[in-house]
């Protein structure tokens, strides 16, 4: 199962992924998941309106050609720093005895292919390609040799976009990770890759490769992961989970191009350019 959100004669859709041609298309509409109750809202009315209720004759479509939306609309987006020992070297950290986690707020997130604004008040804005879980079922008190999988619907591409002098000020990272436009995701879900067995993650600024890690390198695994935050944090469906960044990290100017990529998961592109372009 593959699936995209995208716009669609004005409207939101769903629509599964197949590989065609050498490239990825929507070849129809899909159901959309239960957490996007905006969604069902609208679908909702307009079948209060019309005998049809679709509506819609849809043709496959190359992915490239459709307007993408970001693939999820989580209540809560839980990120896990420095799970790569590289990565928490690379910035003079100790590596961590135990997971550890901050949000990023929904109002971060970005649609593949969409502008990140970069802010006046940082100077050092820094890419962080990631793997995100996207949660299927709710997921509460989940122990370490639990069926996570059970609770896992998929996998998606996120750049956890990071004002690295803020991050430094602040002492805490709520502003320096939550701007507006600081979460591009996408750009689609996947159940059809295993991480477990080492899924390896590029990510490149302007076409010149920056990051290159696997996820057989994460300090905490994903069972780890999710039994450390569902014992505090109750997961719904549609939450997003970052995992983490591998090393080569590094700022970025104005009209940059950043193109995460994993296998089976595809590449999300967005570009950078100041706030008030």
């Amino acid at each position: 199962m593959r699936y995209c959100r995208f716009i669609f004669e004005g409207h939101v859709h769903y629509g599964s992924v197949e590989d065609r041609a050498q490239e990825p298309w929507i070849v129809d509409l899909a159901a959309a998941p239960e957490e996007d109750l905006a969604f069902h809202l609208a679908h909702a009315r307009k079948r209060a309106l019309v005998d049809d209720p679709t509506g819609f004759d849809f043709e496959p479509m190359p992915l490239s050609a459709a307007n993408l939306l970001a693939p999820v609309t989580p209540s809560k987006i839980v990120c896990v720093g420095r799970n790569y020992r590289d990565h928490a070297k690379e910035l003079g950290n100790e590596v961590p005895a135990e997971p550890l986690l901050f949000f990023k707020p929904p109002s971060s997130l970005l649609n593949p292919g969409g502008v990140v604004r970069m802010p006046t008040a940082s100077a050092r804005i820094d890419f962080e390609g990631e793997l995100a879980l996207v949660i299927g079922k709710r997921a509460t008190k989940l122990k370490p040799d639990a069926d996570w999988r059970s609770v896992v619907r998929g996998y998606t591409l996120a750049n956890d976009v990071t004002a690295r002098d803020l991050q430094k000020k602040d002492g805490q990272w709520t502003r320096a990770k939550g701007f507006d436009s600081f979460c591009p995701v996408g750009p689609w879900v996947s159940d059809e890759v295993d991480p477990t067995a080492g899924f390896e993650i590029e990510t490149r600024v302007n076409g010149e490769l920056r990051q290159h890690g696997s996820t057989a390198d994460f300090i905490f695994g994903i069972p780890e992961l999710l039994a450390y935050i569902t014992a505090a944090i109750t997961l719904e469906p549609g939450d997003l989970v970052l995992t983490g960044t591998p090393a080569g990290v590094g700022p970025l100017n104005a009209g940059d191009r950043v193109e995460v990529s994993m296998p089976g998961l595809g590449v999300l592109t967005n570009t950078f350019q100041p706030e008030h372009s």
